[in-house]
């Protein structure tokens, strides 16, 4: 997982509330269980006509939209089943923060393990997102701020062992791996490695 320390982008506005995982990834396309390659189904059923070709009237499919690495998403984002293909999708695309007043729980702990930065504001700022589509913000996470173009600076919440797993590009494994010594250490000195 590539370190997430400082976004700075245009966002990409989906205003629509309670987009759940089904319409962030369909089931149709959960059939792997590699992290890329699913980009192309991000929001098939949306971005593509039946036919397969490029809907331009979504959002993700604008030239606008070209580059940015932030969406600004309509409260209760990532609602629905769990899966884990959802971030996978939304990262593979090349986004690598969703911006909300709300994310589902379960969105929110499979993003945060693969390299997705959900971002919870408050009503007014996520208001001027809204409005604002295409605006260049900074979310930096070693300062869990959000800021707007005219300065103004919105503090984040994040779980301080995910912000400190997204910082160093690690997950859980990659965590418990770097105490490996440690926690040899610590083995031997009890006797159990002896017994192993």
């Amino acid at each position: 997982m590539e370190p997430l320390k400082k976004i700075v982008s245009k966002t990409v506005v989906m205003a629509s509330t309670n987009i759940d995982t089904d319409q962030i990834i369909p089931a149709r396309f959960l059939t792997v269980t590699t992290r890329t390659g699913l980009g192309k189904a991000l929001f098939a059923d949306l971005r593509y006509a039946p036919d397969g070709t490029p809907n331009m009237n979504f959002v993700l499919n604008r030239p606008e939209a070209a580059g940015s690495t932030i969406l600004v998403a309509g409260h209760n984002f990532g609602c629905g089943s769990s899966r884990e293909h959802a971030p996978w999708a939304l990262v593979d695309h090349g986004l690598r923060a969703v911006v909300s007043t709300a994310i589902a729980d379960i969105f929110t702990n499979n993003a945060l393990k693969n390299g997705l930065l959900p971002v919870i504001v408050d009503s007014v700022t996520h208001r001027w997102l809204i409005e604002h589509p295409d605006a260049e913000v900074t979310i930096d996470l070693q300062s869990t701020l959000l800021t707007l173009p005219d300065g103004r600076s919105i503090r984040f919440p994040i779980e301080p062992f995910a912000r400190h797993c997204l910082l160093n590009g690690i997950d859980e494994l990659g965590y418990l791996l770097g105490k490996l010594a440690q926690i040899e250490q610590y083995e031997s000195a009890r006797g159990w490695r002896e017994h192993a």
